[in-house]
């Protein structure tokens, strides 16, 4: 590890960390695939609607989070929903993996920097602008970091199967949603950026540095395209969330 002036800048390779949830977490017998889910809403449906069982917790200070198995089309597969951030966002697929899984599709609401993309259509992230902390900690710096193109083409499939219009493109990960200022906006843009999220870029580099497979869905929430923020209603979208979270599923099956 070299010194540099900004401390995040500052990669180190050493896999050996001082705490590792292998270390402290026992291998489950659990589904290899694992849906991340935003929407609450949405898990409350679908754990309604299918067989399920709680078969480990997420414990972090302040919350609990159950780990689900479910019986889908003829499968077992895992549900967990996500909390906020990137850093919870690594903390969730490090600890789903020393349980046992191998194969993520993440789901959720993103903002949109282009006015023509509607509340509520879906968009494929294939790479994402690294303006968060956490991904610096997993991989060596770089500006972006793409999307493994294998899991982009399987989300792409089932939603074409689904009928299900989309576009693919970057998004811009930040840390910061109150920091998100006409400046940084516009050149996020002029990069070509489509949607502004808070943990792509985060899973992305922590599911290469574990070697596990991992997609992302998004549906397009509010617009920061404008001269003012316009927040959509966009979380009131229980059809569209609900969804989203069965093609998340569709596709994790084929992962």
């Amino acid at each position: 590890m070299q010194n540099h002036p900004f401390p995040i800048l500052e990669f180190d390779p050493d896999r050996d960390a001082f705490i590792r949830p292998e270390r402290i977490i026992q291998p489950l017998d659990i589904a290899e695939k694992a849906v991340i889910c935003f929407f609450i809403d949405a898990i409350e449906k679908v754990l309604a609607e299918y067989p399920h069982k709680i078969v480990a917790h997420i414990k972090s200070e302040g919350i609990i989070t159950p780990v689900y198995e479910l019986d889908y089309k003829g499968e077992k597969i895992v549900l967990v929903q996500a909390i906020v951030g990137a850093p919870l966002a690594a903390g969730h697929l490090e600890e789903l993996t020393a349980f046992g899984c191998r194969k993520y599709v993440a789901c959720g609401g993103c903002g949109v920097l282009q006015n023509d993309i509607a509340v509520g259509h879906l968009i494929i992230p294939t790479s994402a602008v690294r303006d968060e902390g956490t991904s610096y900690h997993y991989i060596e710096p770089s500006r972006e970091v793409a999307m493994d193109a294998r899991a982009v083409t399987i989300i792409e499939s089932t939603l074409q199967e689904n009928k299900m219009p989309y576009i693919k493109g970057k998004t811009w990960t930040t840390d910061a949603f109150y920091r998100e200022t006409p400046a940084r906006i516009k050149r996020r843009k002029e990069e070509d950026c489509i949607a502004v999220d808070m943990e792509a870029s985060a899973f992305i580099a922590v599911a290469q540095y574990l070697k596990v497979d991992f997609g992302q869905i998004f549906y397009a929430g509010d617009n920061l395209s404008g001269d003012k923020w316009d927040g959509r209603k966009w979380q009131s979208r229980e059809d569209i969330r609900e969804a989203v979270l069965k093609l998340a599923m569709d596709a994790c099956l084929k992962m």
